[in-house]
């Protein structure tokens, strides 16, 4: 593969994967509305962003929160975007009015004046996530997996239905390019439900927020 900086791809040919992608979406109303994504990247940027020279993270607590590991996240700032042209075009991708408008009417939620806030994940064995909603400052969220690696084939995130035990009603495809779109609200149940990670379970998040997002050095 070439060297992150001769990528052939820039952010018009993200947002170009991105819409096609898009339009194929499928649509899922239970527990609640979601959508579920194929071939959301171009495949080199793809392959690149999972290449990115990262560690995943050692020593890390695992207790059901990402938050708990805050000082070892990594996001796709104007400092990770400046290191990496790949990172940078991915942002890229997703601020390009196209792919708002598209979203938009995909989602029925309102982003043109959204913040854009891309993680860089990369969990191992013992992580989980408890069912959870996110917080009200998130306008939209869409991760998309980065692996191919069939040992990993269980470890899509889980959604869960409203009922105060929140019982699993779902879970994504965990496979390379395939995405998850849903709106955050009262319902939207999600986590990873606790079982062992074959590996390292790659992916992005990217959500886009509001003005009362605090956490600005993680914004793109």
């Amino acid at each position: 593969m070439p060297a992150d900086g001769d990528l052939a791809y820039g952010g018009t040919d993200v947002a170009s994967a991105l819409l096609a992608s898009l339009e194929q979406a499928e649509r899922a109303d239970q527990p609640f509305a979601h959508w579920l994504l194929e071939d959301a990247l171009p495949a080199r940027v793809a392959a690149a962003i999972a290449a990115l020279p990262f560690d995943p993270p050692t020593g890390a607590r695992f207790d059901g929160r990402r938050e708990t590991n805050n000082s070892s996240r990594v996001y796709v700032s104007p400092e990770v975007q400046a290191r990496f042209p790949v990172c940078r075009k991915l942002a890229d991708g997703f601020r390009d009015p196209r792919v708002i408008a598209a979203l938009e009417v995909l989602t029925g939620a309102r982003l043109a004046a959204g913040r854009l806030r891309i993680e860089y994940c990369q969990d191992v064995d013992g992580f989980w996530l408890e069912p959870h909603v996110d917080i009200p400052v998130k306008l939209f969220t869409l991760l998309i997996y980065l692996s191919d690696d069939p040992a990993l084939a269980d470890a899509g995130t889980d959604i869960y239905d409203a009922s105060p035990e929140h019982r699993p009603a779902g879970r994504a495809d965990y496979a390379l390019n395939r995405g998850l779109i849903f709106i955050p609200g009262r319902d939207t149940w999600h986590g990873f439900t606790p079982r062992p990670i074959h590996g390292v379970r790659k992916s992005i998040i990217v959500n886009y927020v509001t003005d009362a997002w605090r956490a600005t050095e993680e914004l793109a």
